[in-house]
């Protein structure tokens, strides 16, 4: 199991970094590699992802969310084993930080050798520059989920 851990400073409130988190199907705007997410339930969503020309189908499970402050996940089946927590920092009244907090296992021996590489590290941390990028230019979010897990 390897560990990932990555934050960013976005200029928006608390709450619209955080609303615009719990937009899952629009993460493929921002995340590379996701090709499309369906969100099932409340707490189910399934992911398409397709990297390195490899296409992988999982689900994963919403396991705790509390508005303006976190959003923790796990994987429940297919190709993918993965836990992780998203948290919400206010600076102040304009500015958040993002921290993403991610355990990942390998599967074979092409991800082993890109994990050692810190591929998905990398990922990560561009996929958090995208999503500071896309809620900047934006300066709202496209939307909201409240609720609390």
């Amino acid at each position: 199991m390897s560990k990932v851990e990555e934050s960013i400073e976005v200029a928006v409130p608390v709450t619209t970094a955080y609303n615009q988190w719990t937009q899952f199907e629009e993460f493929p705007q921002f995340m590379g590699g996701v090709e499309r997410i369906e969100q099932q339930t409340a707490t189910l969503t399934h992911w398409v992802t397709k990297v390195g020309g490899v296409t992988r189908e999982f689900d994963a499970e919403i396991v705790e969310q509390i508005p303006d402050e976190r959003v923790s996940w796990t994987t429940v089946g297919g190709d993918v084993h993965q836990a992780g927590v998203v948290t919400f920092h206010r600076l102040d009244d304009r500015r958040t930080k993002v921290m993403l907090q991610m355990d990942h296992d390998s599967k074979g021996v092409v991800d082993a050798v890109g994990d050692k590489l810190g591929v998905v590290k990398h990922q990560v941390s561009e996929d958090l520059k995208r999503f500071k990028s896309f809620i900047e230019n934006r300066g709202h979010e496209s939307g909201a989920w409240r609720g609390q897990v």
